[in-house]
């Protein structure tokens, strides 16, 4: 074993030690060819190498979270786990640093590119994780475009450490190992119409082909994903989102929609669940996390899939109360509920 070897395996034991449950390691030259994201160099010019892990999220708050039972379970655990992200990153970036090679953590969530057209506002990571995290074998694409894995599915968040140090790459995971079949209830548990059902995006990445589902203007996303609204088109199911304001079927309507939204997002009263999750582009900076269902319905197990889509289906929708209190309840009682008040407060929700 080499020294180079030696070196490449003590930066994954280190994640791995540190609460990781997937590590890999992507180079300049893995990586070429690649989106932009892919480009290492746009965080460090010297940059060689890119050690990329996954966090498991807790699955016990995610079917509780389904089922519309307990919001406040699976945010935290989303704070949490992103939280850690950033230290492992850090942790790993200053041992390297320490060993003499520049390295660069690279937080989870929420950074954006600024030095591009629409700045933060395109959503363009410095990095992209996912894509760093399928060429070096920490997962596959499954159909929603989100990293799975074999042991926790969907439910995992993903960071990096950019480094300059000279380190060997892993292997991307072999195509027949992907538990992905096409099933659609990652689509079919989108309320905001994300991922395209049709049509599939292909990227190349050192020479190995990668595909997905063609994503539709991630403004749909920012619309329901961030708590704007969340009405599905059937009427009978929601996000935790309690508001209700229409969903456009095409991407030319979903700004227009995204901004008539903010004011009532800004006026409606938040939760406290013991933890504050901050987002530098929602209006308030506080972010509650109100669906992920793509995310979270995506299980290895089939018949765990159809079940987690299912309590989707029957969960109803939400409402909030006056104390800010956010509880599912059947479309009948949501109706009800949304008659009684008054028009300035109805505003605030359809």
């Amino acid at each position: 074993m080499d020294k180079i070897d030696r070196f490449s395996r003590t930066a994954i034991d280190l994640v791995l030690g540190a609460g990781a449950v997937k590590a890999g390691i992507a180079t300049t030259e893995t990586l070429l060819g690649g989106p932009e994201s892919t480009d290492l160099t746009y965080l460090m010019p010297e940059a060689r190498s890119a050690v990329v892990f996954a966090l498991p999220l807790d699955q016990a708050a995610i079917e509780s979270f389904l089922k519309k039972e307990d919001m406040a379970a699976a945010n935290r655990d989303n704070h949490r786990v992103n939280t850690m992200a950033a230290g492992v990153s850090l942790e790993l970036s200053e041992y390297l640093n320490m060993k003499g090679f520049n390295s660069i953590p690279v937080i989870a969530n929420a950074v954006y590119r600024k030095d591009v057209p629409g700045g933060a506002y395109s959503e363009l990571p410095p990095l992209s994780h996912r894509y760093l995290a399928v060429r070096s074998g920490v997962g596959h694409f499954g159909l929603s475009g989100n990293v799975i894995t074999r042991e926790h599915g969907a439910a995992v968040i993903l960071g990096s450490v950019v480094t300059a140090a000279v380190l060997n790459p892993t292997e991307p995971l072999p195509p027949d190992d992907n538990y992905c079949d096409n099933c659609k209830l990652c689509i079919k548990g989108c309320a905001s119409g994300l991922m395209d059902d049709k049509n599939k995006t292909t990227v190349t990445i050192g020479g190995v082909e990668f595909s997905y589902a063609k994503r539709r203007a991630y403004t749909r996303c920012d619309y329901v994903c961030g708590g704007f609204t969340g009405l599905h088109s059937s009427g009978k199911w929601s996000t935790w989102s309690p508001a209700r304001f229409p969903i456009p079927k095409n991407d030319d309507g979903f700004m227009d929609a995204l901004m008539n939204a903010v004011e009532p997002y800004r006026k409606r009263p938040r939760q406290d669940f013991g933890c504050n999750i901050y987002h530098p582009l929602v209006p308030g900076n506080k972010l509650e996390f109100t669906c992920g269902h793509c995310q979270f319905i995506c299980h290895p197990d089939k018949a765990v899939r159809a079940r987690r889509y299912k309590m989707l289906k029957n969960s109803g929708v939400a409402i909030q109360e006056k104390d800010g209190r956010i509880r599912g309840v059947t479309p009948e009682e949501a109706e009800r509920h949304l008659a009684a008040m008054d028009d300035e407060t109805r505003a605030l929700y359809e």
